[in-house]
């Protein structure tokens, strides 16, 4: 399964251009950027964009309580399907470990212990009503048809399960049903829930993988549970485009197969993984600098933040390789735009490139024009047609990073 986009230029803000004339408007709403000597640096709050009406929006300034928040331990069922016209060939568990402990893991890793993803696989293989070619399982699928199989799935499934007792519900199908298509793979949000032991089931996981699974798709999967948007954009039928053109190999929920698949640091502020006092925002025109420590330890500053219109930020983190990144091609500091009014897979969030000319890993990337992405010490990005330059001053010795910011 490809994960994939569209990279989208930065482009003029027209908000800064009305920013001198607009002293009323700016007393009121925060985020206004107003003229002043030295660019100022507050904790995150200011620069939380809003959640809207998207699917999946970026907003971070509220949680959608539609979705669980991965913020302390949450329980998730496997419900091992088989079908009429195949006998599985691998046990229970036997594909429970093609997923876990690996997902649990990531998540240990990305959130610095605070979330606790803990998995109960069925032990024995539940039988569907039906074969699996009958329900003509694909990528785009019938709503009827896959209505049919999860209402089927939930009702066999009932005597052997307490639906009451989980947080997330992972369907698992035999891997060798000749009609299991792996493509398949995904979260359906139910708009009229399906209701088991005294459950509303809105939201469940549907997995046709193969044996062994796509690398992390359990927990790219498991990242939209948590509201979080695919970050690929995926090309019209018949194209040849490539699918991870908007942020390459950076973030999970662009290609499942990137080099590095830490979330991004706006991911983790607004699953609560890191605190606002983390997450430093730039909100006057001038200089200011920061320290940022690497994305994948814990402690320090991790995100700066400049606001750059009501729904639009640019964001600065630095990634290493280390943890979920050990892969990475180039560490260094990463930029990248976020956008809270854009839908899943419509360009939520593009990574800017800071070598636009060169490329890396050319055998391992998702996309290799992006894996060179970061900055490194003493490079610099001109940001909106140059009224916000991101310099990168120096890398210590333990691992952080010094970023100056200037505007204006």
């Amino acid at each position: 399964m490809r994960r994939t986009g569209i990279l989208i230029r930065a482009r003029r803000r027209p908000l800064r251009a009305l920013a001198a004339a607009a002293s009323v408007f700016a007393a009121v709403v925060a985020w206004t950027l107003v003229a002043g000597p030295t660019a100022a640096a507050a904790p995150g709050g200011d620069c939380a964009l809003p959640r809207t009406a998207a699917h999946h929006s970026e907003g971070v300034d509220t949680w959608n309580a539609a979705f669980p928040r991965p913020s302390t331990v949450l329980d998730a069922v496997m419900i091992f399907l088989s079908f009429p016209d195949a006998v599985p060939e691998l046990t229970p568990a036997e594909v429970t470990a093609d997923h876990f402990p690996a997902t649990s893991l990531f998540y240990d890793r990305a959130s610095y212990g605070r979330f606790q993803l803990r998995a109960h696989p069925v032990d024995r293989w539940i039988p569907m009503p039906h074969r699996s070619t009958d329900y003509r399982i694909r990528r785009d699928w019938d709503a009827n048809r896959r209505g049919g199989y999860l209402r089927d799935a939930v009702a066999a499934a009932d005597p052997a399960v307490d639906f009451s007792a989980y947080d997330l519900v992972y369907l698992v199908a035999d891997p060798n049903a000749p009609g299991v298509d792996a493509d398949a793979t995904k979260v359906v949000n139910l708009g009229t829930p399906l209701r088991a032991d005294g459950t509303d089931l809105r939201r469940l996981v549907t997995v046709f993988e193969q044996h062994p699974p796509d690398h992390n798709v359990l927990a790219h999967e498991t990242g939209h549970v948590f509201d979080l948007p695919d970050l690929y954009s995926r090309p019209a039928i018949g194209s040849d485009a490539d699918w991870d053109t908007r942020v390459g190999d950076w973030d999970l929920m662009g290609s499942q197969f990137g080099l590095a698949p830490e979330p991004f640091a706006w991911h983790k502020w607004k699953f609560g993984w890191l605190e606002d006092h983390q997450v430093q925002c730039v909100f006057r025109r001038g200089t200011s600098w920061h320290e940022l420590t690497p994305l994948e330890t814990a402690g320090g500053t991790k995100l700066v933040v400049v606001r750059t219109g009501r729904r639009t930020a640019l964001a600065i983190e630095a990634r290493s390789a280390t943890g979920n990144d050990a892969g990475l091609c180039r560490e260094g500091v990463l930029l990248y735009e976020v956008r809270s009014n854009r839908e899943s897979g419509e360009g939520p969030v593009t990574v800017l490139d800071g070598h636009p000319a060169t490329s890396a890993c050319q055998d391992g990337s998702a996309y290799p024009p992006l894996a060179d992405a970061p900055l490194g010490a003493g490079e610099s990005y001109a940001y909106d047609a140059g009224l916000v330059r991101v310099t990168v001053a120096s890398h210590s010795v333990d691992g952080s990073w010094t970023v100056k910011v200037s505007e204006g």
